[in-house]
């Protein structure tokens, strides 16, 4: 396994590998379950690899002292709109034992990073409304909010439906 090491000398992180499929599960879970809103996460193991085997999402796991605290998802996105290509999190969580210990910040830096090494111009991620630590963290990074629009999203259900008509 190769480690990233941080600034934080007892930090380190690494990118996940279709192995950890498992891992980023658990890891929603908690997210899922932090957001009031775990019986929204249906993700499987079967699926999550699938995913990291395809190279349709990735993952970075964050380990203190040798034992995985935290964890983002993202994938590589791009705007016809802006003309820009970007990074997307659709997960991110810090084990509340080990929050205020600057670990997200060196997570995030991490990714603006990374984003700018892969050429794009942006890095993006949704945060709830209520979510207000969540809110100030980002916003004390510099981080600012898309509030002229709403997502819509079809479910796979509905996607059947919707193809059904073509």
């Amino acid at each position: 396994m190769d480690f990233i090491q941080t600034q934080h000398p007892d930090f380190k992180l690494r990118h996940g590998i279709p192995d950890d499929a498992g891992l980023v599960v658990n890891y929603m879970k908690k997210l899922g379950a932090y957001q009031k809103m775990l019986d929204k996460i249906t993700a499987t193991e079967a699926s999550i690899r699938q995913l990291l085997s395809d190279d349709k999402g990735e993952a970075i796991f964050g380990e203190l002292d040798g034992e995985t605290v935290g964890f983002i998802y993202f994938y590589q996105n791009s705007s016809a709109f802006t003309g820009q290509s970007g990074l997307y999190i659709d997960g991110f969580f810090i084990d509340q034992q080990v929050q205020s210990k600057g670990l997200g910040q060196i997570m995030i830096a991490y990714m603006a990073k990374l984003a700018l090494e892969r050429g794009c111009q942006r890095l993006e991620w949704g945060c709830l409304d209520w979510n207000e630590p969540a809110i100030n963290f980002y916003r004390k990074m510099g981080a600012y909010s898309v509030d002229e629009m709403t997502i819509y999203r079809f479910s796979p259900e509905q996607l059947q439906d919707n193809a059904a008509q073509f």
